[in-house]
């Protein structure tokens, strides 16, 4: 049978733009379907605006940093329209870019949306319909608000958060993950009252628990009103903000609400379970380790699959994908010891297992030192960072590297390399320190704080 495509990709975000580029600088015949911008959640609603917001809220500690070192500094309120208006050409320029690499590889784009109409075809919103030997699904996912408390429609998610006309006064965050609270400490920076609520008993479930206990208390320590083991009862929209009653009794009044309390898979309205594909309990396109779904000419990648949803993983997917399906070398995605970086504040790097799941896996000593940094101390502030290796008594591998610090983003990608090499503590050790550095403490620490 004859396709019009060798591959067709539903989704413009990286790891769809990735696959088709690349695929098609192979010598393969490429479409990509994207029904809305080009460059996805991480571009358009995610890491590249985030970490603008991130950049332009560390400004005032910054400043008051700097009049600490004996500058002379005058600074003005926030503006937040002009920010904004910066912000939105920029992502219009990289959606450009995204635009400019599809077209110069000889992919041809569709600005429409798709659906699957059988496991060789993909049908537009504009009517057309294509055939295609392969098909990626590439949807990524989208924040939900919970299904079970009206008047949410009124409410942000990290979607609307960066098109808002004006910066509200105060603000309630619903969630304890890394959206959440990266969020809350952009807008505590920007200048707006924040309070967060999260059910659970310490926010950034999952992660290292001395982490997460650092970074709670040093955002409350920066002015979040953090409530945990707190949720909304009950809320409505009033007086032009929101009224709501929390767990803890509670009744208060804030100018906006943002829920931050999980992201679902986009494959709603697409076709898969009709022509077979299997779906799972959330609606994650379900693949095995080559993102083959169980239509074997349909693949998926990245957030859509719910597998580790991060940016580069699903690039490294798309990677994967397309070496196995067009260049004749299966390649299976390999998710394990992947670093990552929270951005919060301060923020937090991290790769491979935290203290808790290390110490059920098996016998582990703990090296770990807490500290005032020089350049934050020498201005006066309280701020404290974490420097943690979790080690394996028996093969000495560190098992895990967790920094909570100014920079922790950047300090684990170089951390991590090591990390994913199968680095011992004594590799660690045989490092030289560079002096004065807040990281030289990863290879300094020669005592364990305690053993497990």
């Amino acid at each position: 049978m004859a396709f019009d495509y060798d591959l067709f990709v539903i989704g413009g975000g990286s790891g769809g733009v990735r696959a088709a580029r690349v695929a098609a600088q192979g010598g393969a015949k490429v479409a990509l379907a994207e029904e809305d911008r080009y460059g996805g959640t991480c571009v358009q609603r995610g890491c590249v605006p985030k970490k603008l917001m991130v950049f332009a809220s560390e400004y005032p500690g910054q400043m008051e940093d700097a009049q600490a070192y004996g500058w002379t500094v005058h600074a003005g309120g926030f503006d937040w329209p002009t920010f904004r208006n910066k912000l939105h050409s920029e992502l219009d320029r990289l959606e450009g870019i995204y635009r400019n690499i599809l077209g110069n590889a000889g992919v041809q784009t569709y600005d429409a949306r798709a659906t699957v109409a059988d496991s060789h075809t993909v049908a537009l919103s504009t009517g057309e319909t294509f055939t295609a030997k392969h098909i990626l699904i590439a949807t990524g996912g989208w924040p939900v608000r919970p299904p079970d408390l009206p008047g949410t429609e009124d409410t942000l998610t990290s979607n609307e958060i960066f098109h808002l006309e004006d910066l509200p006064r105060s603000i309630l965050i619903v969630g304890g993950g890394y959206i959440a609270s990266e969020f809350a400490c952009i807008l505590n920076g920007l200048g707006v009252q924040v309070t967060q609520y999260y059910r659970g008993a310490q926010i950034l479930r999952g992660f290292d628990e001395e982490a997460r206990g650092l970074i709670a208390d040093e955002m409350i320590q920066n002015g979040v009103d953090l409530h945990l083991g707190c949720n909304i009862v009950d809320m409505e929209k009033r007086d032009g903000g929101f009224w709501v009653k929390a767990t803890n009794g509670d009744e208060r009044m804030f100018d906006q609400i943002m829920f931050a309390t999980g992201r679902a898979p986009n494959t709603t309205g697409l076709g898969l379970e009709e022509v077979g594909v299997k779906l799972g309990r959330k609606g994650e396109v379900m693949v095995d380790d080559y993102s083959q779904t169980s239509v074997p000419s349909i693949y998926a990648i990245g957030d859509v699959t719910d597998r580790v949803n991060l940016t580069p993983v699903a690039i490294r997917e798309g990677m994967a994908f397309v070496d196995t399906v067009f260049n004749g070398n299966p390649t299976p995605v390999d998710h394990a010891m992947i670093p990552t970086a929270i951005f919060t504040q301060p923020e937090f790097g991290t790769i491979g297992l935290s203290e808790q799941d290390a110490r059920d896996q098996e016998p582990i000593e703990v090296y770990a030192t807490s500290f005032k940094p020089m350049q934050q101390a020498f201005a006066g502030r309280a701020d404290r960072v974490l420097m943690k290796l979790i080690v394996s008594k028996a093969s000495r591998k560190v098992l895990g590297c967790h920094i909570v610090a100014p920079g922790a983003g950047e300090m684990i990608q170089l951390a991590g390399i090591a990390v994913k090499m199968g680095a011992t503590k004594e590799d660690f050790d045989r490092t030289v320190a560079v002096h004065p550095t807040m990281s030289e403490e990863l290879v300094t620490m020669r005592d364990p704080v305690r053993n497990a």
